[in-house]
């Protein structure tokens, strides 16, 4: 299996790395100031150049300045994202010229023994002349000078990243069904894997946090093959800056990448959270199938009837973008309800395989536009004159139409619940895009 890869954007504050950042993701997701310092937390997000997706991560400013702002957090945070890139991009200001902040960064990177594409941002001039040859003295090669700000030479600077990370080798997707775990600290990750497995293979502390890297468990259940990828819970951003809490969010991310199936973990004993909102868009993010998790049903007091129901109703009102992700709940101190939870995963990765005919999916979607027709948006009606269902990893169908701006987002839903009734897709996101017939 392929790793997509991740590469690290480090250097001293104020060269333009949160520029750089979102000038290759192709958007503003960073704060960009003049004032350094500005970015004091990674920033993640995925892209792409050539077909080729990575994980890119942006990192605040590097100074030997001890009485700047957030100084020693922004190093240990940096130092993060250099142990876990598989590509490092340093970044120098052609403007400044090579600095003691810069020396003392070199320093750091030679230990990492990481590939290391040394960028001169800041560069404006059409071709390169003899003063980018004094950043060779940092001894990480010729330097790759671009203006981020312009976009001038950044395809180079990705060419030169891509040529790294096509290197990393394929690692073997284990046999089976491989399911990552990920929530808040004490949510009963652990636990839940302890039971899952019958032993006390993962050790379980009611103190948040005891868990600091991902684990891969390979078992057998009813004789079918399974993976379990637990994870440290993932804290609130921006609320600590211990090393180990945010290197647990990247080995999340990592463990997400690396799963058929995705279990947000709840705890049904406290309230809802956006940070819950936000883990389970991690995964979201990577089109991965989500199961919502509730534990703790056990403890849960004051049951009747209908409780099932109404906290199910609930915890989808904060979920609202999970519409079709499948809901479990289960209690890891007393084994119960297991058996469900893996009825469901694999129901879930099952509907991973569903290919659906040509013909049976046109035949359905010439009904659906004679049921409700598309109604008229941005000056024109949609017609879709054929649909197909490309070989993907996660379902995509592609709809044929006369003009995609004419689609609302409304119709495009009712055809995607169109697709889920007819031929199943339950518990997993699927994907579709509208493009012009020539």
């Amino acid at each position: 299996m392929a790793r997509k890869g991740t590469v690290a954007i480090v250097g001293r504050p104020n060269v333009g790395k949160s520029t750089l950042f979102n000038r290759i993701i192709r958007e503003r997701l960073s704060i960009v100031e003049d004032t350094p310092g500005v970015t004091r937390d990674r920033i993640y997000s995925y892209s792409e150049w050539l077909t080729r997706e990575f994980l890119i991560i942006d990192t605040g400013g590097i100074t030997l300045d001890h009485k700047a702002p957030f100084a020693q957090q922004i190093k240990v945070q940096a130092e993060i994202a250099i142990e876990e890139a598989d590509v490092i991009i340093f970044v120098v200001s052609y403007k400044d010229g090579i600095i003691s902040d810069d020396q003392m960064i070199a320093k750091l990177l030679y230990k990492s023994k990481k590939p290391i594409i040394l960028a001169v941002n800041k560069y404006d001039k059409q071709e390169k002349d003899s003063e980018l040859y004094e950043y060779m003295t940092l001894g990480f090669g010729e330097p790759i000078p671009v203006s981020a700000a312009h976009g001038i030479g950044v395809g180079d600077l990705l060419d030169e990243v891509i040529s790294y990370l096509d290197a990393i080798p394929v690692v073997e997707k284990p046999p089976g069904i491989n399911f990552s775990l990920i929530g808040r600290p004490n949510a009963g990750k652990s636990s839940l894997v302890n039971a899952i497995l019958g032993e006390e293979r993962v050790i379980v502390s009611p103190i948040a946090g005891t868990t600091t890297d991902s684990i891969d468990t390979s078992f057998t259940r009813n004789h079918e093959k399974y993976t379990v990828i637990d994870t440290a819970g993932i804290r609130r951003r921006g609320k600590v800056y211990e090393k180990l809490e945010k290197y647990s969010v990247l080995r999340a991310v990592n463990a997400i990448e690396r799963s058929d199936v995705v279990l947000v973990i709840i705890d049904g004993t406290v309230p809802i959270t956006d940070q819950d909102t936000n883990i389970a868009g991690l995964a979201f993010e990577q089109n991965k199938p989500i199961i919502l998790v509730v534990n703790k049903w056990d403890a849960i007091v004051d049951k009747e009837t209908q409780t099932m129901n109404q906290i199910e109703k609930h915890i989808r009102g904060y979920f609202k973008y999970l519409s079709y992700a499948k809901m479990v709940f289960v209690s890891a101190l007393e084994k119960k309800r297991l058996n469900q939870l893996f009825d469901t995963i694999k129901t879930v990765y099952e509907g991973l395989k569903i290919r659906v005919k040509t013909s049976v999916l046109n035949e359905i979607l010439v009904k659906a536009q004679l049921l409700n027709p598309p109604p008229d948006f941005n000056g024109g009606r949609l017609k879709i004159y054929y649909a197909t269902q490309p070989v993907g990893t996660i379902p995509t169908f592609i709809m044929f139409c006369n003009e995609p701006k004419y689609l609302h987002f409304s119709y495009k839903r009712f055809i995607e619940n169109q697709i889920r009734e007819h031929f199943g897709f339950e518990g997993i996101p699927i994907k579709i895009l509208f493009r012009k017939r020539k």
